[in-house]
């Protein structure tokens, strides 16, 4: 298997999803990179973030792609885009084949356990027996570690960046205040491709605090023109970072997985978070970011408190939250680190 142009694959039957509803046409679409080898042990799967796509190399790539350290010369990395996405799975925009028309607003409720469930049915369908690295930040591990949970001697590696086992108060409310600037958007309810655009613009400008930090923002997006009264440097930089979401993605996709986000709750019906971390088996390194205030170090700090033999790791970074995509050299130094110790002692 060689580098991959999208590829979908159809859900041989109807997904029941953790809330009881039903999908009954499921795909979904995904990339792989590089070649199985022929003891099929060098596989590493990636799982994204909230709007990201199948495409590791584009949004990763001082991690994937010629050069990194996941070099497909050496691994055959796999991406899939979660189901609630508007990059070619299953999603709010997608036509029901039975019906004619996309659920919109009315797509049922996502959670990480099922975001998960696509996962592993297009794991068994690419018919590979083990993983060798699972990675995921922010979203990303979030479905890393759930999976992990559920299949704990599938992985040997787990990789957790930027991430929890349960989706705080705070990430809730981060998440609820993006909500409600979509839903105050009066073309939301019209249930059209482009329904909600201006309050998907509004909602990234909201989300974009809680990816970055206070000294970010001081050194790139203050003014340096002391006469100004309005429109600053950090007021156009909002209205940038909306407008570009608004071009890529969607406000019903952006709702769908920021519940799915906010469901997240790896203890759930396990007898609390200690029990279930207590489940992985997989060699774990967890990688805090010393300035993320979405996902903080005291987050990542209990996964590796509870996750058996967990190494822990801190970036020192101004970028907050977004460190986890920014910072790839000094994961790309922790992932050395864990894999020498991990193989040599």
């Amino acid at each position: 298997m060689a580098d991959s142009e999208q590829q979908v694959f159809r859900l041989p039957r109807p997904l029941r999803l953790e809330s009881g509803a039903v999908l009954s046409h499921v795909e979904v679409a995904y990339h792989t990179f590089g070649r199985l080898n022929a003891s099929r042990d060098n596989v590493v799967w990636v799982c994204h973030a909230l709007t990201a796509n199948a495409e590791v190399e584009s949004w990763w790539p001082g991690l994937f792609g010629a050069g990194t350290h996941f070099d497909p010369a050496d691994w055959f990395v796999v991406c899939a885009n979660v189901l609630g996405s508007c990059y070619g799975s299953t999603g709010p925009l997608t036509s029901n084949p039975e019906t004619g028309t996309a659920a919109y607003h009315e797509f049922p409720l996502l959670t990480i356990r099922d975001l998960v469930t696509a996962h592993e049915a297009l794991r068994e369908h690419l018919a590979l027996p083990r993983v060798h690295t699972l990675i995921g930040g922010s979203l990303g591990g979030q479905q890393a570690v759930e999976w992990a949970i559920q299949r704990p001697s599938l992985f040997e590696n787990l990789v957790l960046l930027a991430t929890n086992a349960r989706h705080s108060a705070w990430g809730i409310a981060f998440n609820e205040a993006q909500r409600l600037a979509i839903f105050a958007d009066p073309t939301y309810e019209q249930a059209t491709p482009d329904g909600g655009a201006a309050g998907l613009r509004a909602a990234r400008a909201m989300a974009l605090l809680s990816y970055r930090s206070y000294n970010a923002y001081g050194r790139t997006q203050t003014e340096p023109n002391d006469e100004v009264l309005q429109d600053f440097l950090a007021s156009s930089y909002q209205r940038y970072q909306g407008d570009k979401l608004v071009a890529r993605f969607n406000a019903y996709s952006y709702v769908s997985l920021s519940r799915s986000m906010d469901s997240h709750h790896v203890g759930r019906g396990r007898g609390g978070l200690a029990t279930a971390l207590g489940r992985i088996q997989a060699r774990t390194l967890v990688i805090g970011i010393s300035s993320d205030v979405l996902f903080p170090p005291a987050e990542q700090q209990v996964l590796a408190r509870h996750i058996r033999g967990a190494t822990y790791a801190e970036m020192d970074s101004a970028y907050g939250h977004d460190g986890f995509l920014i910072e790839t050299a000094q994961i790309t130094h922790f992932l050395e680190r864990f894999y020498v110790q991990t193989y040599v002692h």
